[in-house]
C-alpha cells in the first residue's frame, strides 16, 4: 500500500485538522465530486483553484495540499483555471470523473454564481457534494496613512463627495471583493466607477 490510504470519512476529518490553523487566512470552502467507500487515496489528487495563482485562495489551497500530501502519502496537485468568476474551473471539475480525485476549492461564489451567470455548465448543488468550510475571510476597509478620511464615517462621506473619482476595483464578477463592494455602495446609496479584473493574485 502506498502511503497512508484511508477511508473518505477519515480523510474529511484530517482535512479539517490541517485547515484549522489557517481558518482566518482565506475564504475558501471545499467541494468533492462524489462519495467514496474504498480506500482513499490510491493515486494523486487534483485541487482545482478556479482563480489565478498568487491570491489568498490559491495560497491556502497550496498549504492544504502540502499538508494532506504529507499525511496521506500522495501528491495533491493544485490546478489554476481562472476566469468568469470561477465558473470555468468549476465546470472542469463538474465534468471530471466522479471518483473523488478532483476537488474544488471555492468560496461563496459557488452559490452566488447561479444568480450572476445565466448559462452555467453545471448544477452547483447536484454536481457537487460539500465536505465543509476550511477558512473564513472577514472583509475590511484599509487606506494609506495620509488618506483624507481617518475614520469610517469620514470615509463614507469621502466616497459620496468624490463619486466621480472613486473607483471600485474587484477580482471579478461574483468575487468577495465584488459583492461586498456592491453591498457597501448600496448601503451608503452611492454609485462609483467599477473596474473588474480577471481574478485576484
Amino acid at each position: 500500500m502506498h502511503g497512508a490510504a484511508i477511508k473518505r470519512r477519515t480523510f474529511i476529518s484530517l482535512l479539517g485538522a490541517v485547515a484549522a490553523p489557517f481558518i482566518a487566512i482565506a475564504f475558501t470552502g471545499v467541494v468533492i465530486t462524489s462519495a467514496q467507500t474504498q480506500e482513499f487515496p490510491s493515486k494523486n489528487v487534483t485541487l482545482m483553484m478556479p482563480y489565478a495563482a498568487g491570491g489568498p485562495g490559491d495560497t491556502l489551497t497550496r498549504i492544504i495540499g502540502q499538508g494532506m500530501g504529507k499525511i496521506l502519502g500522495r501528491q495533491f496537485l493544485v490546478e489554476n483555471v481562472a476566469g468568469a468568476g470561477g465558473t470555468i474551473g468549476t465546470a472542469k471539475v463538474a465534468a471530471s470523473a466522479p471518483d473523488g480525485y478532483s476537488l474544488l476549492v471555492m468560496h461563496f461564489g459557488h452559490a452566488a454564481n447561479t444568480a450572476l451567470y445565466r448559462n452555467l455548465r453545471y448544477d452547483p448543488i447536484k454536481d457537487f457534494e460539500p465536505i465543509g468550510m476550511i477558512a473564513e475571510s472577514p472583509m475590511a476597509f484599509v487606506a494609506r496613512k495620509d488618506f483624507p478620511a481617518d475614520n469610517f464615517k469620514d470615509f463614507v462621506a469621502h466616497v459620496k463627495t468624490n463619486r466621480e473619482k472613486v473607483v471600485h476595483v474587484h477580482a471579478g464578477i461574483g468575487s468577495a471583493s465584488h459583492l461586498c463592494g456592491l453591498l457597501f455602495l448600496n448601503a451608503i446609496d452611492a454609485t462609483v466607477t467599477i473596474v473588474p479584473y480577471k481574478s485576484f493574485g
